[in-house]
């Protein structure tokens, strides 16, 4: 069989879902109720992220990093927000942000392919589960509002699961590099219809494994795709969203505040986008594990434990606070003498968040969305 230019790029772009491609009209979501899971691929650091500024260890241990948070949001007597988050402050000051904090999966390895497996999949140890949390919480709702998407290359554990979902973006395929993709730009220019979505394709990759790129841009230009995706009435009511580049291992001061930035303005994109659909929908924010307390002789943070989760939108149960069960950053009070004890599961705090969101019941969202908690 020879194949044509046209398909190969058709099956070049992950499409689980036709409604993958712009202009593809989903079915009608019979509620206006929306959830976007941005995941922080590779351990954001949920210390700088709501810095615990009250704490008297956090400016030994930090040194120079300590001084970052200067210009922060005061969120309470003991936390600061990075001040990279300006949007996000905001919404914090209109009671349309939580965070909470010291929070982990049940993961303890440090591994961060394991650790978002465990993420995603919400299972007991890692490679536990082959469907995700999302994708079971979509079995909890009715038809016309399961209608899901990922801004990711292929289709993320986390939405697996018997619901069909789609993608945006294209596939990962064997020895795609920087050369197979330019060369491929170049064959498809002067196609009309190709040319088009191969672009978009191609740039939204770029912008999901680079957020902080163009000093915030290219997450505001993930944000408003996302956004035109899930404003229509016949789009998308759930959707997933990857970012790339939290592993602070060296110069952690000048790329965690990018990263931040970026998550900023792809949070702010997409509030506008929607409009007042942002009062209906529910954003969760979440890494796989934090890092640690005491920074490195490189300037960044290595493997750690827990970290800060963000829940954003205009629904929320508790805006304008941070839940804590602190346990403080002394070296005693460190969970293996090195990492921010975790206190509380993150698996809790995503299943109370998302029963509050759809009005369901608290167990029967815990014990679907994680079985073996």
């Amino acid at each position: 069989m020879i194949l044509s230019r046209r398909s190969i790029i058709l099956s070049g772009i992950t499409v689980a879902a036709a409604g993958a491609l712009p202009g593809f009209a989903y079915a009608a979501a019979g509620t206006p109720k929306r959830l976007v899971f941005i995941i922080q691929r590779g351990a954001a650091d949920g210390l700088g992220v709501v810095a615990p500024t009250g704490d008297p260890a956090f400016a030994a241990a930090r040194r120079a990093m300590a001084d970052e948070t200067a210009g922060g949001a005061k969120l309470d007597g003991m936390f600061t927000l990075h001040p990279a988050l300006a949007a996000t402050a905001g919404l914090y000051i209109g009671k349309q942000a939580h965070f909470a904090h010291a929070v982990a999966t049940g993961y303890r390895d440090r591994s961060h392919f394991d650790g978002q497996n465990m993420l995603e999949g919400g299972g007991s140890r890692p490679y536990g589960r082959d469907t995700g949390w999302v994708g079971r919480l979509l079995t909890l709702l009715p038809a016309a509002e399961r209608d899901a998407i990922a801004i990711a290359p292929a289709v993320p554990l986390a939405l697996r699961g018997t619901v069909q979902v789609g993608t945006y973006a294209p596939s990962r395929l064997p020895q795609a590099d920087a050369d197979l993709i330019a060369r491929l730009t170049a064959l498809y220019a002067d196609d009309p219809l190709l040319h088009p979505l191969w672009d978009s394709a191609v740039k939204t990759q770029e912008l999901a494994s680079d957020i902080g790129g163009n000093n915030g841009r290219n997450g505001a230009d993930l944000g408003k795709l996302a956004a035109s995706l899930m404003l229509p009435a016949d789009g998308a009511r759930v959707m997933m969203v990857e970012t790339g580049g939290w592993d602070t291992h060296s110069g952690q001061r000048g790329r965690l505040a990018a990263q931040l930035r970026g998550l900023d303005q792809l949070v702010g994109a997409l509030q506008t986008g929607l409009g007042p659909a942002w009062s209906d929908t529910l954003v969760i924010v979440a890494t796989e594990f934090g890092r640690t307390v005491e920074v490195n002789g490189t300037g960044g943070t290595d493997h750690g434990t827990a970290s800060t989760a963000m829940l954003l939108g205009g629904g929320l149960a508790a805006g304008g606070k941070v839940s804590a069960d602190w346990p403080g950053l002394g070296a005693a009070a460190r969970y293996e003498g090195r990492d921010l004890k975790p206190t509380r599961s993150l698996e809790s705090v995503i299943a109370a968040a998302v029963a509050h969101h759809y009005a369901l019941d608290p167990k029967r969202v815990m014990t679907t969305l994680y079985p073996d908690a």
